[in-house]
């Protein structure tokens, strides 16, 4: 969903598509500012911490927050352009350059009227990938996604000859960066790129993962557990920063009618290490949200009682409707999002703001709530519904 490949350090920083920020060249031309009565917020008074305590449940939901997993460039460029009248920063080359995009993610998180700054970069742990055209309207660049027949680990001998990469090599300066520019009152939502059952499903490609579940467990557990030890010390070290107020990562292990592999397969391999890292984050007094796709039902209770999530994103009205979700979960967990993407994506201006507004009304006096998309804003998400959304929930809460 995001765009651009440049490795910084050796290939080990990418977000959870293996890719980096890069400029664009195609663009959202058809898009014109309009005016719009609470975006972008004129003088935004951004509070991580309320946020924090209304999701946890240790305040009153006085108002429905805004919540973002990812906001594609597609549909933030035209709007940094447009309605911040700032530059896009260049090609991401070194840290003056990269610092220029984060400066420039800031503005955009932060006039939007978010508390915090949503990032994640992580191990660029080696794939195979695939490319198309993007067919986004006016994408000008390709799309990538991980190959689902032929892994890179297929048995012990590619197993020994996989590049790991090392943690020490990692370089956590873009996260240091957010943390020492955030303006007052902002926190960072932040995370590896790419969950457990994610990387172990594009290394070994879900279909070799499938096979190897039967024929070679104990390989399975092994990629598992390097995985997950990178990805240990990784948090160990992210939740040193001050001005982290969430681990939010993803990790997408689901589809419409069920889990990509078994839930006894994910207790085994891969719960596990959310636990882990979920009680890394609850050990230096940061809560642990999750955002994961698909249908979840047998192993929601696993998340929620073992796994100790304090959060949930990622809903599809066809499977389990946020509203519905709340229902059965109000006041366990925070529910985060849920505008359905075939509404976000296909539906009229008018449609999202009704929708918005819906959410808002059934979702926020239930409390521990925030509004946003069902998943992410992606390339094909109209920027005038995106900023309907934003604009009719600023409304909703009498900015």
């Amino acid at each position: 969903m995001t765009s651009g490949v440049l490795p910084m350090k050796k290939g080990y920083q990418c977000n959870r598509y293996g890719r980096l920020p890069w400029p664009l060249t195609g663009i959202r031309k058809e898009f014109e500012a309009v005016d719009y009565a609470h975006v972008p917020v004129r003088t935004p008074r951004p509070n991580a911490t309320e946020f924090v305590d209304i999701l946890m449940g240790r305040v009153p939901q006085t108002r429905t927050p805004l919540v973002e997993y990812i906001v594609d460039e597609m549909v933030m460029r035209p709007i940094v352009e447009n309605m911040l009248g700032l530059s896009w920063p260049g090609p991401v080359t070194d840290r003056e350059s990269y610092g220029r995009y984060l400066d420039t993610l800031i503005q955009f998180w932060y006039r939007m009227g978010y508390d915090f700054v949503r990032f994640e970069v992580g191990f660029a742990f080696p794939s195979n990938r695939l490319l198309t055209d993007d067919t986004a309207p006016n994408a000008n660049r390709q799309r990538a996604w991980v190959d689902e027949h032929q892994g890179v680990i297929t048995d012990w001998e590619s197993y020994e000859r996989y590049p790991w990469p090392k943690l020490e090599e990692f370089d956590f300066h873009p996260f240091e960066y957010l943390d020492a520019h955030l303006p007052d009152g902002m926190g960072l939502m932040a995370c590896h790129g790419g969950g457990i059952f994610e990387h172990l499903s594009w290394i070994m490609s879900l279909e070799g993962l499938s096979l190897a579940l039967y024929e070679q467990p104990d390989l399975v557990q092994a990629v598992a557990d390097r995985i997950g030890t990178l990805m240990e010390g990784f948090y160990h070290q992210l939740v040193t920063l001050e001005r982290l107020i969430v681990v939010f990562p993803g990790d997408d292990m689901g589809f419409r009618s069920g889990t990509l592999i078994h839930p006894d397969a994910l207790r085994k391999y891969c719960l596990p290490w959310h636990r882990r890292f979920a009680a890394i984050a609850h050990g230096a007094g940061r809560p642990y949200f999750l955002h994961s796709c698909g249908n979840l039902r047998t192993i929601i209770e696993d998340l929620v009682e073992d796994v100790g999530i304090d959060g949930k994103h990622s809903f599809e009205d066809a499977i389990w409707p946020v509203q519905d979700f709340q229902a059965a979960y109000a006041g366990r967990i925070a529910v985060l999002g849920g505008m359905d993407l075939n509404i976000l994506s296909a539906g009229t201006v008018e449609e999202v703001r009704a929708h918005t507004r819906f959410l808002m009304t059934v979702c926020g006096q239930r409390g521990r709530y925030a509004i946003g998309s069902g998943n992410s804003i992606p390339s094909y998400v109209p920027v005038e519904n995106y900023l309907a959304m934003i604009d009719e929930a600023h409304d909703f809460n009498g900015r």
